[in-house]
């Protein structure tokens, strides 16, 4: 029940009307007993400084994010946590005493999944398809917890010479060997799959018209890689099946997603969400 205590929290974003994150956050905030309430914002560009602005004014807990306003809302903000400056995206902002600090989930919530599933990436090597948003964040804290060394696949555009850059600036931050390839570049790609331990699909190729297609050949695939593909609906990818079918763990991205979202209700309320009772309810959902 709302009362003259209860606090705020919400998402910014626009389109907002389909996210999942008020039911995914207010029924962690009923669970625990805490009094605070979760609600979605229509909030752009246009309106973002001063969407910003009522954080503070209404002394709210934080606020999720979604693209662009990841980007934009920096300027905003009084400081940055070691992965969002690195990452150059914020998808949590946490009022610290009228103190507003810009976090990003997206790759902590993907190393709660891989812990999840028994496993660790300090020292290990990553092989990461793709090189969009949740690809930086993965490369980023992978590198910030350990990684020994993370390759990157992106097709050689125009975009190519500037990710090499700045992946080489992360590695160079960071200590952990990174490089980047062109997807095309058969040989490496190959190489690079036997000494891997963990493959990461960030791309799209396994969903929507995608759905029969896998990002690397399966007989890349070998029973000590580890195999996760950030996409959760389908439950099941081309790649997740024929993975199994070459005996690899493996694992889709609803841990991500589930996790990314409990971190944020962690930094929020300094309590674990309950993630069982959460699990099912986003089960091929977004909660952004």
């Amino acid at each position: 029940m709302i009362s003259g205590k209860t606090k705020l929290a919400g998402i910014f974003a626009s389109p907002v009307t389909h996210s999942l994150s008020p039911k995914m956050h207010n029924t962690a905030f009923a669970k625990c007993g805490i009094d605070a309430v979760y609600l979605a914002f229509d909030v752009d560009q246009k309106n973002l400084l001063k969407a910003v602005e009522g954080i503070r004014t209404f002394h709210m807990l934080g606020v999720n994010l979604s693209m662009p306003n990841k980007t934009a809302v920096i300027p905003y903000l009084d400081g940055l946590s070691k992965e969002a400056e690195l990452i150059g995206a914020v998808n949590t902002v946490v009022n610290q005493d009228n103190r507003l600090i810009g976090y990003n989930t997206d790759g902590m919530g993907f190393m709660r999944s891989v812990e999840e599933a028994g496993l660790t990436v300090k020292n290990k090597k990553l092989m990461v398809l793709g090189a969009g948003g949740a690809a930086k964040a993965i490369v980023v804290q992978a590198a910030l917890d350990g990684g020994r060394e993370v390759v990157i696949y992106k097709r050689k555009n125009d975009t190519f010479a500037s990710v090499q850059a700045y992946f080489k600036n992360v590695a160079e931050q960071t200590n952990c060997s990174i490089h980047v390839y062109d997807y095309e570049d058969e040989v490496q790609m190959r190489k690079d799959s036997q000494s891997s331990d963990i493959l990461v699909n960030a791309t799209d190729i396994g969903m929507g018209n995608k759905k029969e297609l896998t990002p690397i050949d399966k007989a890349m695939l070998h029973e000590k890689l580890v195999i996760f593909d950030l996409i959760y609906s389908p439950q099941e990818t081309q790649l997740l099946k024929e993975a199994r079918a070459n005996g690899c763990e493996s694992q889709n991205g609803l841990g991500m997603l589930l996790y990314q979202g409990a971190i944020a209700f962690e930094l929020w309320t300094g309590q674990e969400m309950p993630v069982c009772e959460i699990r099912g309810m986003i089960d091929g959902s977004s909660t952004h």
